[in-house]
């Protein structure tokens, strides 16, 4: 009994290093499986492969990227009923938009809560309102995500290549969990006498039904066009379900390896579940085409308008300052 106090002790202490420890070991595993499977790749014939992705799937690909980001915009439209800021509907997306593409490029503590503390503290809210803000947009994604993912895994629309240690029938349970996992929260934002918890002096407060509705629908067609475009610029035969399936298990693996968009790990998941139907060059071109219709043109337009945002302000404290 006391040496598992001690250890628990020990732990306590060592819970952070031990944790960026793990991580590190993580990310380094998968660093080698990246490489592992790189050396095997004829890059030009990847090259070959985007030069000959159709014009008419790229057309059809960025309507869809323009849909992904007003969907996710629309988790900030929610944040602002749940804390009741008056910051303009339109402005609301636009920060929303600008954190959202920062996020998916360099991580959620530069995009979502770097940007969003700058642009919405220069509408006079407060970091507590922001943290809830930001509080809900994380919630609203993964419990779309856990209802879509878990619908999908249980169904067995995913089928892991034989060389995983997990196979369909632990990955369904795991669906069933995860649908659980978001009625759960569906439930308890609906029936819960209690309505808010204080958790190391931050104030959690649940959102009312309505909005819990909202965020389930807003992240499950979010993740659901994500999965389209992948699914227009894919080359082959492959079915929408397995691509939308493969893309969700992609970006939770690469969430949980703190690897921003995923970057590699992504085309890590799709190259071993997909290409026993498409070659590999075909598949990693697919994603790479992806990527830059998803992750580096919005980026791009993100840092226009955010350079704008700030040039604005910048000039309107400059009046400010001269008619003082």
């Amino acid at each position: 009994m006391r040496a598992l106090t001690t250890a628990r002790r020990w732990f306590g202490r060592h819970k952070a290093k031990l944790k960026r420890v793990a991580t590190g070991v993580f990310v380094c595993f998968i660093i080698a499986l990246l490489i592992r499977v790189g050396l095997t790749i004829e890059w030009s014939e990847v090259m070959q492969a985007i030069l000959e992705t159709p014009r008419s799937s790229l057309w059809m690909a960025v309507p869809l990227v323009a849909a992904s980001y007003v969907l996710y915009s629309c988790f900030d439209l929610l944040g602002r009923r749940y804390v009741g800021h008056d910051v303009a509907w339109w402005r609301t997306m636009l920060v929303a938009f600008i954190s959202y593409a920062f996020t998916m490029n360099f991580s959620a503590a530069v995009g979502g809560l770097a940007l969003r503390l700058r642009l919405y503290g220069k509408h006079g809210l407060d970091p507590g309102q922001i943290m809830r803000i930001m509080g809900l947009s994380i919630t609203t994604n993964w419990m779309g995500y856990c209802l879509l993912a878990g619908g999908i895994f249980a169904a067995g629309a995913v089928q892991p290549p034989s060389d995983w240690e997990i196979s369909t029938g632990p990955l369904r349970v795991i669906g069933v969990l995860m649908v659980f996992v978001a009625v759960g929260y569906l439930a308890l934002c609906a029936f819960s006498t209690r309505r808010s918890w204080t958790v190391r002096d931050h104030k959690i407060v649940l959102p009312e039904a309505r909005i819990a509705v909202l965020q389930l629908v807003l992240a499950m067609m979010n993740w659901s066009v994500m999965g389209w475009v992948v699914y227009t610029v894919m080359p082959g035969d492959i079915g929408y379900a397995a691509i939308l399936g493969t893309l969700l298990i992609g970006s939770i693996v690469g969430a949980v390896a703190h690897i921003p968009g995923g970057l590699g790990v992504t085309e890590y998941v799709f190259i071993t579940m997909l290409a026993p139907e498409v070659p590999r060059h075909q598949v990693l071109g697919a994603i790479l085409v992806y990527r830059a219709l998803y992750y580096l043109a919005p980026v791009l337009l993100a840092g226009i308008c955010y350079l704008i945002l700030e040039t604005r302000s910048s000039s309107t404290m400059s009046r400010g300052t001269k008619i003082a």
